[in-house]
């Protein structure tokens, strides 16, 4: 393996007129890192704030997501509770260890069960907090750690997602520039654009192939 690696990248050094030991590209490289220059960026991601909302939602939606939409962090339980009554799913939702998800009243809603800590295989419903909201495609974005284990979303049929309205951006740019500012980059950093799905037999479209088959959105702010 590694005699066949060495003679592909050999051929790429061929091709790009380019030795290990030079120099220039070296320097070039690590400044454009350094830097962390960006691409091109459609206009459609070209948004902020309040003007962002409309196209993630939306987006949300033709991505086969659900969304709920609450005027406070406060209404989570009760809107977690809601969804599962309607869609007739067990009331325990497996969550991690967010000091934000922790502190929201969950003792209002005393049909919920909240169990603690990574996802296991017999979980049947997560409750994660996304770390941002991306408006150019609708994605959401979940970084690891114990505060949301990425078991949650994975292993689960069911997942609901909590963030914070304040925390939609416009593209992929703006999210690596929080994580950057945030002091150090997760081990993972997880961009769900809806249910996971596949179409490999015979193109029919099948739901949670890979993870859940349904997506919850509770949009707060």
């Amino acid at each position: 393996m590694s005699a066949a690696r060495d003679a592909v990248l050999a051929k790429i050094r061929k091709s790009l007129r380019a030795s290990p030991d030079d120099r220039a590209r070296l320097v070039a490289a690590e400044t454009r890192m350094m830097l962390h220059l960006r691409g091109t960026v459609p206009a459609r991601a070209a948004v902020q704030g309040g003007a962002a909302m409309v196209p993630f939602v939306a987006r949300l939606k033709a991505a086969a997501m659900t969304v709920s939409e609450a005027a406070h962090l406060s209404d989570v339980p009760k809107l977690a509770a809601e969804y599962l009554r309607v869609n007739n799913l067990p009331s325990r939702l497996r969550m991690g260890a967010d000091p934000d998800l922790a502190a929201l009243p969950w003792g209002t809603v005393p049909t919920l069960e909240i169990a603690p800590g990574p996802a296991v295989g017999t979980d049947e419903v997560s409750l994660s907090k996304a770390f941002a909201g991306v408006a150019e495609s609708g994605t959401l974005v979940l970084i690891s750690g114990a505060d949301n284990p990425t078991t949650l979303n994975f292993l689960p049929d069911t997942q609901i997602v909590v963030m914070r309205a304040a925390d939609v951006v416009g593209g992929y740019e703006d999210v690596w520039d929080r994580l950057r500012a945030a002091g150090s980059i997760p081990r993972t950093v997880n961009w769900i654009s809806g249910p996971s799905r596949t179409a490999d037999i015979e193109q029919t479209l099948v739901l949670g192939a890979h993870g859940p088959r349904r997506l919850h959105v509770i949009l707060a702010g």
